[in-house]
């Protein structure tokens, strides 16, 4: 079963969409046969195909309003090749948003962190200013020691289970204790207070208030029906999960077994156990209920799918078949991280998930697609090649691409005149990171070269022609050399999971990029990120968002990055509100399907609503892989909602759109 898509003009309740074509499945031409697509919280129609279709079969999208029927223009469309992701013809759909982790929000009622509720008001906000796509960050759990070190949402201990950290507890019920409701609406008051998250006391705040809620009725709750069916349609992750959590809780690590998470189950049926279990349900029905609200209001939410999960996750605990647990993937280094990056988190093995179809990974898109319109595939240069880092290595300096074509000294002799010798790939007592090259950890005898090593000491004993022919060799490997097989790796994973949902699949393809990655995006139909500080285009500075192409999502910055008043004052230039709503306005103007913008950049075009420290607005810094996330608006939502001259100015943008 495949799923195919497509983007119309913004339609009129009466209409729908139908997919007309060739083949008696499709209506043999007939539009009032055809089959009827699904549309999501935009104006994304999907149709899920029966394998029986022949591949070269015709069709066309037709927009139906009662006996009237309006067909696309252009060629007609074939199964295994069906074009463009718009309803030809048409003026095409183009959407402003907003970018914000759900942690970093605030509303009257919060415990100090944003939650699943809040996402309600910032909908409420979004739609009340022409937006019409909510962005977030992965909000899988994390809870690991319960402090600030869990606060890093890309390590997650499940790819399944939502994060406590975003319960509105007072949506369980009321504490049944009135000394109790007194102490608890003391500390809401005054983490809520708080400049910042501070996560270690609302993560305790949180998870005593639910527990005293299950103690006094969420027991009787886990006897009902709908718990028992969502235990039974979520069973293959959440039964693992509640017994890693008890584990966990109790400091013992041992072996997975389906016999072990039985055994803790009855051990544990009115304790931790059913908690945790309980407490998921929770959580799952209060993220659907935002996002079924924003989807009533027009509001489509985008989610975030993280490329690694934590070694000592479930995930990990319960397939580890499925990782590298020797390696790490990370980043090699760019204009933010001068060392690289050390994720932390196991490589995948492909070739194990392949010989499933990728079942952990349509499962996990699955989950999210349960919630979400749109997803953003976290670091998709993963997919084609990932940063290697052998365990116990932290530089990622010392990292390889896998899977990669490594060398054997022969060729770089025969093919670049150079003069390989054993001892360039080990470096010195006291300077790790000098050496030419790295041996592959699993092809003895085959080396790849280190990321810019011309930049080493080793490098500069070299004599001026092994040095001339060691830079050809470095070019070539990162630059040329895997271009055709790192296409092929992508082309093995991504279409089997952009076509496991009807989600619309958007890229982080920022960093080192392959010249093989541009084609493959536009084959699979994923969207690509343009962030003007991070031209794609060799030798220039900054990117022109008027020269966008229609398959890209714009931004003004990411997560990753200072913000945009952040990032002026740093330049030197002008970070007035004027000149934040100016770069606003030319990304409003770009011909990209998506532009996105971060709420702190948003409210930098606001002199009466932005922050007094632009500084206090970053939210990670990259090159601290022990970074606090802890970023919150200084302003409540409801302060945004009511401020009806901000509410005009981003009106006028989002009207650019």
């Amino acid at each position: 079963m495949a799923i195919i898509r497509v983007l119309t003009p913004l339609l009129q309740p009466a209409q729908s969409v139908v997919c007309c074509g060739s083949h008696p499945l499709l209506g043999n031409w007939n539009p009032a046969a055809a089959p009827q697509m699904k549309r999501s919280g935009i104006p994304l129609w999907t149709l899920d195909l029966p394998d029986s279709l022949p591949a070269d079969t015709e069709f066309k999208f037709v927009i139906v309003c009662g006996d009237e029927h309006q067909w696309e223009e252009g060629p007609n469309r074939r199964i295994n090749a069906p074009g463009p992701l718009d309803f030809r013809g048409k003026e095409p759909w183009r959407a402003a948003g907003v970018a914000v982790p759900v942690f970093s929000l605030r509303s009257e009622a919060d415990c100090g962190c944003g939650d699943f509720e809040d996402l309600k008001l910032l909908v409420d906000w979004a739609a009340a200013t022409g937006q019409q796509i909510i962005q977030i960050l992965p909000v899988n759990d994390t809870t690991m020691t319960r402090s600030s070190s869990d606060s890093y949402p890309y390590s997650a201990i499940s790819s399944f289970a939502l994060h406590p950290l975003y319960l509105r507890p007072q949506l369980l019920g009321d504490l049944p204790d009135p000394e109790a409701r007194i102490c608890f609406e003391q500390e809401r008051l005054r983490l809520n207070a708080a400049d910042s998250v501070d996560y270690p006391a609302v993560i305790a705040l949180k998870e005593a208030y639910a527990r005293a809620i299950y103690n006094e009725s969420g027991r009787k709750e886990t006897a009902s029906r709908p718990f028992a069916d969502f235990v039974a349609e979520n069973a293959e992750w959440l039964l693992p999960y509640c017994a890693y959590s008890v584990l966990r809780d109790a400091g013992r690590r041992e072996p997975y077994s389906p016999g072990l998470v039985a055994e803790l189950a009855l051990q544990n049926a009115d304790g931790n156990f059913l908690f945790y279990a309980w407490l998921q349900y929770h959580l799952h029905l209060q993220l659907l209920d935002a996002c079924r609200y924003a989807r009533s209001r027009g509001v489509a939410v985008k989610g975030d799918i993280p490329i690694g999960v934590s070694p000592d996750s479930v995930d990990a605990w319960q397939y580890p078949e499925l990782f590298n647990l020797d390696s790490s993937a990370g980043a090699p280094p760019d204009a933010f991280a001068a060392d690289g990056q050390n994720w932390g988190f196991p490589t995948y093995n492909w070739q194990r998930m392949a010989s499933d179809g990728f079942k952990w990974w349509r499962r996990r898109l699955g989950a999210m697609a349960r919630y979400f319109d749109a997803y953003r595939i976290d670091h998709i240069l993963g997919f084609f090649r990932i940063w290697e880092i052998p365990a116990g290595v932290s530089s990622g300096l010392l990292g390889h691409f896998s899977p990669a074509l490594p060398m054997l000294p022969a060729e770089m002799q025969s093919a670049f005149g150079f003069e390989f010798n054993p001892a360039m790939a080990q470096a010195p007592a006291g300077s790790p990171t000098d050496l030419l090259f790295i041996e592959d950890p699993r092809s003895p005898g085959l080396y790849h070269p280190r990321i810019m090593g011309f930049d080493t000491e080793a490098f500069q004993q070299l004599d001026p022609a092994q040095q001339q022919a060691y830079r050809a060799i470095h070019e070539h490997f990162f630059y040329h050399r895997h271009n055709d097989f790192w296409r092929q790796s992508a082309l093995l994973k991504l279409p089997a999971l952009v076509n496991a949902t009807p989600m619309l699949a958007c890229a982080e393809d920022l960093g080192m990029i392959p010249a093989c990655v541009p084609g493959v995006l536009d084959s699979e139909r994923i969207l690509a990120l343009e962030v003007q500080r991070m031209p794609k285009q060799f030798g220039v500075s900054l990117a022109d968002p008027l020269a966008y192409s229609r398959m890209n999502v714009a931004t003004t910055s990411t997560h990753d990055m200072p913000p945009l008043r952040l990032w002026l004052e740093n330049e030197g230039l002008d970070s007035s509100p004027r000149a934040c709503e100016s770069f606003l306005e030319t990304h409003a103007k770009s011909p990209a399907m998506l532009a996105i913008f971060p709420i702190q950049d948003w409210l930098a075009a606001s002199g009466e609503l932005r922050r007094a420290q632009a500084a206090e607005e970053q939210i990670n810094i990259p090159a601290d892989p022990n970074h606090y996330w802890r970023y919150r608006l200084h302003i409540p939502l409801e302060k945004m909602l009511n401020s009806t001259d901000f509410r005009a100015k981003v009106v006028k943008i989002t009207g650019l759109r």
